[in-house]
């Protein structure tokens, strides 16, 4: 799975990204846990994954209504 960029990710609707963002959390822990036990080949797939998280969350945000 390749680093997503956020014209994608600004395509899809809240749910899609909600959806996403539960899958990228659940191989994160999976990563760390193969990190911890030694058995992680693609180190540089932890910080392509951490760096999704903060884009959909990113994306998340700025559609939220802001409260004032």
């Amino acid at each position: 799975m390749a680093e997503t960029t956020a014209t994608d990710l600004r395509a899809k609707t809240a749910d899609e990204l909600s959806a996403q963002l539960e899958a990228l959390r659940k191989e994160a822990f999976n990563l760390r846990f193969q990190r911890a036990s030694g058995q992680l080949e693609n180190t540089a797939r932890v910080r392509q994954v951490r760096r999704d998280v903060a884009r959909i969350k990113t994306i998340l945000n700025e559609r939220a209504p802001k409260a004032s």
